[in-house]
């Protein structure tokens, strides 16, 4: 089955996550790096857990899954050490039509937590369709050792060069092939920095205003 990859935002929505040991520990977490509204079930939890309920950062509601619990829920996790349990989860979620991840139960997931690689609002997302997350993992380490760790500060000032340039220039393919050349450029913060100086030459030839600079 071919997989859709796509980059979804969860800020705010209602996420729920059945579990909350260790096969749970860092779906919560995921979820609350993308500023998911999570609510946890589960009658006992780690440390962690607990901690993130403990400062408002979670609802944790302690006891047993029960049906139902995925009323209003965007998506759901089902990441008990009980197979029928995650399996029961699964069922009222199709039922509901919520996405859902059974964990370590390939046939049981609508969506798979691929294995990232982060530098900022830089995210590189590898997934075997839950053939095998070790070669996932194995992947995630050696593009990590081989992207800089300044990449996303790199990219944050990409982005904002990218906005003065699309605020200065209609669309078009001459916009387009800047932004592509400024890509492969050295960009940073400074008013010098080469993709910086070779926007503000391109606003001169064609009479247009990057940034703070008025061209003539």
């Amino acid at each position: 089955m071919s997989l859709f990859p796509m980059f979804v935002k969860l800020a705010g929505r209602p996420c729920v996550v059945i579990g909350a040991g260790n096969i749970a520990e860092s779906k919560i977490e995921s979820l609350l790096l993308a500023e998911a509204s999570v609510t946890v079930i589960a009658p006992e939890a780690l440390p962690r857990v607990q901690a993130w309920a403990n400062a408002g950062e979670i609802r944790w509601i302690a006891r047993e899954y029960r049906e139902g619990d995925l009323d209003g829920a965007f998506l759901c996790i089902a990441a008990t050490a009980t197979s029928s349990v995650n399996r029961a989860v699964f069922a009222e979620a199709s039922e509901r039509g919520v996405l859902c991840n059974a964990v370590d139960d390939p046939p049981f997931c609508d969506f798979y937590f691929p294995s990232v690689v982060r530098r900022g609002e830089l995210q590189i997302a590898i997934s075997t369709a839950g053939e095998s997350p070790a070669l996932a993992q194995r992947l995630r380490k050696e593009i990590n050792a081989q992207l800089p760790q300044d990449a996303g500060e790199w990219l944050m000032e990409l982005g904002r060069l990218r906005r003065e340039v699309c605020a200065a220039e209609p669309i078009g393919n001459e916009r387009k092939l800047l932004l592509h050349e400024l890509a492969h450029r050295e960009v940073c913060g400074l008013e010098q920095c080469p993709s910086r100086m070779r926007a503000k030459q391109h606003a001169r030839e064609h009479g247009l205003t990057v940034g703070a600079e008025v061209t003539k």
